[in-house]
């Protein structure tokens, strides 16, 4: 939320998508430092355990010098003067009337909000299919079978031959794909936009979790299946990766505004970690009880999210987050009403019933 503030509106996407990419970075460092030759022994794993206060160590030190958001500064505080400087500061350059006058646009279009709490986020009309959508993504995001991609991982590549003590070093392999295809995900995310590469993800996951199902199925009878097998989890993991893993951080960040933004994030994270925690929960009895077929549920999720974001979520490529209100608008059941004589934006109903 606070590097998505922080960034001009061409760049959202892109600086969205690095915290993602340096999550599969330090998941990569995990699994190269795990290998049992390294740290992942009796020996080495307390010393493995304590490394990870470094990343958290240098951040806390570092977060005093960065620059408060210019959003937070002038629509929470209303103090347009640090909100300039910390533009400047941001920017390298001291013209930044145009994004002060974007964000005071924003700061007039929701002044009827005042601040939202979570308890209150879903009672408003205007906002009801942003916080439906942030759900949406965040549940098919984590119920998607990628945690349980990870876990039959091991038994895939067994089934096809690897030795155990190289299925570790394939572990890492895979990791790398997963790097670089996030990596890709920045460069492109502006060009191709967040919707294609949700859509885009999202079926290859469907694709790959009914093929993985079949190959599952057959790799005892057909001799060349298990490899069939160990190219959907790559698949799968790189379709994961163009756009469910990364991609709706950055729509939950472009669909709200200033004073609806951090409820809306607590109501995100809150949903992606319940279904992290009930896929956690419950596949080790789905795959007791269903085997291989267990991606066939998984592949219906992703097949339903697929449908609902073709459907009902909106591109937010360069859109400032005004515009991106303008496109729930109407859904919402509430008219954007525009000054012709200014730039000013209005919210107002879009017929008697509409509640504010």
């Amino acid at each position: 939320m606070y590097l998505g503030e922080l960034s001009p509106k061409n760049l959202r996407g892109a600086i969205g998508v690095m915290p993602q990419l340096l999550i599969t970075v330090g998941i990569l460092v995990a699994q190269i430092v795990g290998i049992r030759s390294i740290l992942g022994n009796e020996e080495g794993w307390p010393l493995l355990l304590g490394l990870t206060g470094i990343p958290a160590a240098l951040e806390l030190i570092c977060l005093p010098f960065f620059p408060e958001s210019p959003r937070f500064l002038l629509i929470q505080k209303g103090d347009e003067g640090k909100a300039k400087e910390a533009l400047k500061k941001l920017r390298g350059w001291d013209d930044v009337d145009n994004e002060i006058r974007e964000i005071k646009a924003e700061d007039e279009a929701e002044k009827a909000e005042g601040q939202i709490s979570i308890l209150n986020l879903c009672q408003f009309k205007f906002l009801r299919w942003q916080i439906i959508s942030v759900i949406a993504m965040n549940m098919g995001q984590q119920l998607s079978g990628i945690n349980a991609i990870y876990y039959y991982a091991d038994s895939i590549y067994a089934s096809a031959g690897v030795d155990k003590e190289t299925i570790q070093y394939v572990t890492v392999g895979t990791g790398s794909v997963n790097v670089v295809i996030t990596l890709a995900a920045v460069f492109i995310v502006e060009a191709a936009g967040r919707k294609m590469l949700l859509l885009v993800g999202f079926a290859t996951c469907v694709a790959s979790s009914v093929l993985l199902t079949v190959a599952l199925n057959l790799q005892d009878s057909i001799d060349w299946m298990p490899y069939i097998s160990i190219a959907c989890v790559i698949i799968y993991v790189i379709g994961h990766a163009t756009g469910p893993s990364p991609i709706p951080y950055v729509m939950t960040l472009e669909m709200f505004l200033q004073s609806s933004r951090p409820a809306a994030f607590m109501v995100g994270g809150s949903v992606h970690w319940l279904s992290n925690f009930t896929v956690g929960l419950i596949f080790p009895f789905m795959e007791d009880a269903l085997g291989p077929y267990c991606f066939i549920i998984f592949s219906v999720i992703c097949l339903a999210t697929f449908i609902y974001i073709l459907i009902i979520v909106p591109e937010t490529k360069k859109k400032t987050f005004l515009e991106v209100s303008q496109l729930f608008a109407k859904r919402n059941g509430i008219a954007m009403a525009e000054d012709e004589k200014n730039t000013d934006v209005k919210l107002v109903p879009y017929n008697d019933n509409a509640e504010f």
